[in-house]
């Protein structure tokens, strides 16, 4: 019986080496296809005549929130749907005034009282690097992608270049386009 098994064994380890295919490490499956997939930003902003878009930031509040958009090809399939990747130039740093929590007497539940009021800062974010966009987002089957971009306010008068790039189904990868934000 011991005999079956290793002669079983050794079938199933032949099979597997035999059926399995060449694998080339090189690759970074970073192709380049001559199909004309297309891909466009929309920063949904006011433009200049050089092309520059302006984002005005909230000053009432660190980070300004503003949703950026655009197209890819529209698909038949959900298994289709494009992965757009995002970068942008600038990132921040966390401080240790990300946030904070208010401690206070709890009228409603006597088993979490606190005995003074206090306030505690999180600071175990403190040097954590922030991008200013979303790092990647996928298309409706109609085409739409958006992303989030929230630049800070230290930026204030910087340029921020935006990058997006798209991998479709197909394995093709889009050039990479950008777009260039004057933060007012």
């Amino acid at each position: 019986m011991k005999n079956f098994f290793l002669i079983i064994s050794f079938l199933y380890m032949i099979i597997l080496i035999t059926s399995c295919e060449k694998i080339d490490l090189n690759n970074n499956n970073d192709v380049h296809c001559n199909v004309n997939h297309k891909i466009q930003i929309d920063a949904r902003l006011p433009n200049d005549s050089n092309g520059y878009y302006h984002l005005i930031l909230d000053m009432g509040n660190w980070q300004t929130l503003h949703r950026i958009s655009g197209i890819v090809d529209s698909v038949q399939n959900d298994w289709e749907l494009t992965k757009v990747y995002w970068s942008s130039s600038h990132y921040w740093i966390i401080g240790d005034t990300l946030g904070y929590i208010i401690h206070f007497n709890n009228p409603f539940n006597d088993n979490y009282y606190y005995q003074t009021p206090d306030t505690t800062y999180i600071t175990f974010f403190d040097g954590f690097e922030v991008p200013t966009i979303n790092s990647a987002s996928y298309s409706t089957m109609d085409g739409e992608i958006n992303t989030m971009f929230a630049p800070v306010q230290n930026m204030q008068g910087d340029t921020v270049i935006v990058f997006a790039q798209a991998v479709y189904e197909d394995g093709c990868v889009s050039d990479e386009i950008n777009i260039k934000i004057i933060l007012e």
